[in-house]
């Protein structure tokens, strides 16, 4: 049997097609499309028909690359950039309505517990009482578990291409250190309550998943991604913390060329990189794992464990959501009121 996840992200359009024998997700192909939607949508506006007619045709695409391989018809998700669009549903039903995939939006939330499974069974059992941190194009996703699924979640809008948009002008030129210290005030009030439940949980591992942990990872000297995934990958806050030093004096192009940062995601590698920064300091981690495995790993174990009936609840089409009920997370999950 093989399934396939599309998920449509801030920058990129990914597909991944798995082999689910045996109950891992093993990829046999991947594939990827650039849109940098978050180059065209501002914070909280719509995604202009321009940026939604490239979306239908990627996820056009996708679909089709995946029936290629032997797939079903993809799992289909988008994160914060669609999510928060005003012009969310209408996104959704033309992707819907001319594609025959039913691309849906996941609660913060549940793309925080989905992105923990993942993180879990790859890091196993001996990782004990584990913290996740993963920053998107629009928001951060913090959980924490002791066992196979989170006890605590949370989802803040503190996305590195949303904080690049609002306080660094873009990001195509060196900020003023006045703009990176209100960054760095706006990242520390708004990760204060969820950062003081991680110190006080005290997780025996941390884990950091998403491209922009490991682009920063690369900077801060792990090992390069054509090393393969099973080569482990650590990150200090300190050199994190070096790191955004050495960012901030850079226009984007400039870090286009340090080690581990492409072009695409240059303009927005600074709010990343403080956002990382804060959130290890605030609570109180000295080192994180760089996982491979991430929210799409997390929706594959799903899907091969529990069956299809759990994708059918929360991918219900956002027309509905007035009447439908809520769709069901792995587990109650705690957010910070």
């Amino acid at each position: 049997m093989r399934i396939s996840v599309v998920d449509v992200g801030s920058n990129t359009v990914r597909l991944m097609v798995a082999d689910a024998e045996g109950g891992v997700p093993l990829p046999v192909h991947t594939a990827k499309w650039r849109l940098r939607l978050s180059e065209q949508v501002k914070p909280g506006g719509p995604v202009p028909e321009e940026a939604v007619e490239r979306l239908v045709d990627a996820v056009e695409d996708a679909s089709r690359t995946a029936a290629r391989w032997g797939a079903d018809a993809p799992l289909a998700f988008a994160t914060a950039v669609v999510r928060a669009a005003p012009n969310r549903r209408e996104v959704l039903h033309a992707v819907r309505s001319r594609t025959g995939v039913a691309l849906c939006t996941l609660p913060g939330e549940v793309e925080a517990e989905l992105t923990f499974l993942g993180a879990r069974r790859w890091m196993g059992w001996r990782s004990g009482p584990l913290a996740l941190l993963d920053i998107g194009g629009g928001s951060l996703e913090v959980a924490f578990g002791r066992g196979r699924l989170p006890d605590f979640v949370a989802s803040l809008p503190l996305g590195a291409a949303r904080l690049t948009h609002e306080f660094l002008a873009g990001g195509a030129e060196p900020p003023a250190p006045e703009q990176v210290r209100a960054l760095r005030r706006k990242v520390r009030h708004q990760l204060r309550d969820v950062a003081a439940r991680i110190r006080w949980e005290g997780p025996r591992t941390a884990v950091a998943t998403s491209r922009t942990f490991q682009q920063l990872g690369r900077l801060c000297g792990a090992s390069p991604g054509r090393h393969g995934p099973f080569v482990e990958r650590r990150m200090r806050c300190s050199d994190l913390g070096e790191a955004v030093g050495r960012l901030a004096a850079l226009s984007a192009a400039e870090r286009a060329r340090l080690p581990g940062i492409s072009a695409p995601r240059a303009a927005q590698s600074l709010a990343g990189a403080v956002v990382g920064h804060t959130a290890m300091k605030l609570t109180g981690l000295d080192s994180v794992t760089l996982c491979p495995w991430a929210i799409r790993e997390g929706i594959l174990l799903r899907h091969i464990e529990d069956g299809p009936a759990w994708w059918a609840e929360v991918s219900r089409p956002d027309d509905d959501e007035d009447t439908a009920p809520a769709p069901v997370p792995l587990r109650v999950a705690t957010t910070p009121g």
